[in-house]
């Protein structure tokens, strides 16, 4: 199957997104275990609200345009990510889902 970069999101040939979040969710991980190897290393919880500012943001760049194309499948993905960064402390437990946001 092809697949297109447009603005920094990758869209299938049949318009799925299902590969641009799998990019998402894996650097996300990424910067997830980042900030839990600092954190290992002492670095306080008031700098941890990085989380919010990198990830969050990262995830929601473009979120408009390319939402309709996910999947539910894709959906829980994002949705597990910020449900495990609530789980470490990475970010405040009353942020709302990928959807309300």
């Amino acid at each position: 199957m092809q697949s297109s970069q447009i603005l920094g999101i990758t869209v299938a040939s049949d318009f799925s997104v299902t590969d641009h979040v799998q990019e998402l969710t894996t650097k996300s991980a990424q910067t997830l275990y980042a900030l839990r190897v600092l954190r290992a290393h002492g670095l306080s919880d008031a700098v941890l609200q990085v989380y919010r500012s990198v990830v969050v943001a990262r995830l929601l760049y473009a979120a408009i345009a390319w939402h309709g194309f996910c999947k539910a499948t894709d959906r829980q993905r994002i949705n597990s990510l910020f449900t495990r960064a609530k789980r470490c402390g990475y970010c405040a437990p009353d942020i709302p889902t990928f959807e309300e946001l």
